[in-house]
C-alpha cells in the first residue's frame, strides 16, 4: 500500500469514528411513555386466497412463537404453543375493554346511546385513533365501533373513563374481572396495551379466556364483524384491523395488536355449523405470518373437530321415588351438555344411560342419581353425570297414616 492509499484509509477510518461519535443513542422508551402502536395489517391476499386447505388431524407447522386453539362452548384446548409464556398483548389488551364496557352495558350502568366527552387524556392518547378532540361528544356505539373496528386507542380510554370514571379506576376493574376468569399470568397497567410497561403482561391461554368470555356476548358481534363503517357522518372512515372479517369465511372477530416490541398479535375467531373455535397468536414478526398461522389453526379445527351431545339421545324420563312427597322428580344433564370429539369419532359414538328405575326419599336437588357413558369404540370419552332435577322430601309418619286413611275413604266410597 502506497502512502497515499494509506492517507485515504486512515481519513476513511477517522470519518467513519467521528460519524458514530455524533449519533444519537438509540432511543429506549421510558416506563409509562406511548409508543406507536400502527398497525398496518397488511396482508397478502392472494397467499391467503390460495392457502392449502387443513388436513384433518395434522396439527399445523405455525410461525407464532406462542398459541393456542380452542373451542368457544366447551374451552376445550385443541392445540397449544407456549401457551402460558408471558408475552405483551398490545392492542389485543382492548379484549378485556371491550368485555367491561359490554358488561356495563348489559348491566344497565351505561346506556348504548349516552354521549361520551373525550378527556384531554384521551384525546393525547396518539398510535392508532379515532382523532377524538378534547371536549368532543360522542355515542358509547360510535366509540365501540372506533375499538372493535379500528382498534382506536383515544376511544378505547373514553370509554373506561365513561364506565369508571377514570382509566386508573378501570384498569383496577380489569385486572379484578381477569382474576374472576382464572387469567393467573395476566396483569394490566391501561386499557389500551399503548402505554410502555414492563408489568402489562399475558399469555395465550389468558387472551383465548378473555376472547371465550366477550363472545359469549352476542352484542359484541354486531362491531367485531364489521368490515367497513363511518364515524361523524361519514367523515372518518374505518377498516377493520382484522383482515380475516374479510378473508375468512365464517370470522366472528375479534381483535388485532401490534407494537415494535410485542410484535404482531391476533385473537381471531370463526364459526361454522354452529361450532366457533379461538386462535390466539401472540409475537409473530410479520402482519402476514399472524393471520396465516390463525386462518391454519382455526382450519384445522373445522376439519377436524366437531361437537356431539354428552347425554344420551333421548329425553330423560322422570324417575319415581320411594316414600317421597313427591313421587317423581326429573333428572337432568350435569355440567356440559356437549363434547368436543374429532370428526372420526364422532362417526362411531355410542351413548350408555345408567339410571335406576327408582330412587328413595329424601332426594335433594344436584343429587347425582345416574351417569351417561359415552364411547367411541372402545374408548371412553366421557362420563356425564345424571343429577335430580328437583327435591323429594321424605314421608313422615303423619303424611303416611294421612295417606293410608286417604285410601281407606276411597275404598269405602268406592
Amino acid at each position: 500500500m502506497n502512502r497515499l492509499t494509506a492517507n485515504k484509509f486512515i481519513a476513511a477510518l477517522l470519518l467513519a469514528a467521528l460519524i458514530l461519535a455524533c449519533a444519537p443513542a438509540p432511543y429506549v422508551l421510558a416506563e409509562g411513555e406511548r409508543r406507536s402502536d400502527a398497525d398496518s395489517a397488511e396482508l397478502d391476499e392472494s397467499a391467503f386466497l390460495n392457502a392449502e386447505e387443513a388436513i384433518a388431524g395434522v396439527a399445523p407447522d405455525i410461525t407464532s412463537p406462542s398459541a393456542i386453539l380452542i373451542e368457544r362452548k366447551t374451552g376445550a384446548v385443541i392445540f397449544e404453543k407456549d401457551a402460558d409464556g408471558p408475552r405483551e398483548p398490545a392492542s389485543v389488551t382492548k379484549i378485556m375493554t371491550l368485555l367491561l364496557v359490554v358488561e356495563a352495558l348489559e348491566a344497565g350502568d351505561i346506556g348504548i346511546d349516552d354521549l361520551v366527552t373525550a378527556s384531554s387524556h384521551a384525546a393525547s392518547m396518539g398510535g392508532t385513533q379515532i382523532y377524538l378532540r378534547e371536549g368532543e361528544k360522542m355515542t358509547v356505539r360510535d366509540m365501540l365501533k372506533g375499538v372493535a373496528v379500528n382498534s382506536a386507542n383515544d376511544a378505547a380510554v373514553a370509554l373506561a373513563e365513561h364506565a369508571a370514571g377514570s382509566e386508573d379506576a378501570f384498569v383496577s376493574r380489569m385486572n379484578g374481572r381477569a382474576a374472576e376468569l382464572g387469567m393467573v399470568n395476566t396483569y394490566f397497567t391501561n386499557c389500551s396495551g399503548l402505554i410502555k410497561s414492563d408489568e402489562h403482561r399475558t399469555t395465550a391461554r389468558d387472551v383465548a379466556a378473555m376472547s371465550r368470555e366477550l363472545l359469549s356476548h352476542g352484542v359484541i358481534r354486531e362491531y367485531t364483524k364489521i368490515w367497513t363503517d363511518s364515524l361523524r357522518g361519514g367523515e372518518t372512515s374505518l377498516v377493520n384491523t382484522n383482515r380475516l372479517v374479510r378473508f375468512y369465511d365464517g370470522t366472528t372477530g375479534l381483535k388485532t395488536g401490534f407494537t415494535s416490541s410485542a410484535g404482531y398479535c391476533l385473537s381471531a375467531a370463526a364459526e361454522r355449523d354452529g361450532v366457533e373455535y379461538i386462535a390466539v397468536t401472540l409475537g409473530d414478526k410479520s402482519s402476514n405470518d399472524r393471520f396465516e398461522s390463525a386462518r391454519a389453526l382455526l382450519s384445522y379445527a373445522f376439519a377436524t373437530y366437531t361437537l356431539v351431545p354428552s347425554g344420551p339421545d333421548f329425553a330423560l324420563a322422570p324417575i319415581r321415588v320411594a316414600l317421597g312427597k313427591a313421587r317423581f322428580i326429573q333428572p337432568e344433564i350435569s355440567g356440559q351438555d356437549i363434547l368436543l370429539v374429532t370428526r372420526a369419532e364422532a362417526r362411531d359414538i355410542t351413548r350408555t344411560p345408567e339410571i335406576p328405575a327408582q330412587l328413595t326419599a329424601p332426594v335433594r336437588v344436584g343429587d347425582v342419581v345416574g351417569v351417561v357413558t359415552v364411547r367411541a369404540g372402545d374408548r371412553t370419552l366421557a362420563e356425564t353425570e345424571i343429577i335430580a332435577g328437583q327435591s323429594s322430601d321424605r314421608l313422615g309418619w303423619g303424611d303416611i297414616f294421612l295417606k293410608l286413611l286417604s285410601m281407606l275413604f276411597a275404598l269405602d266410597e268406592g
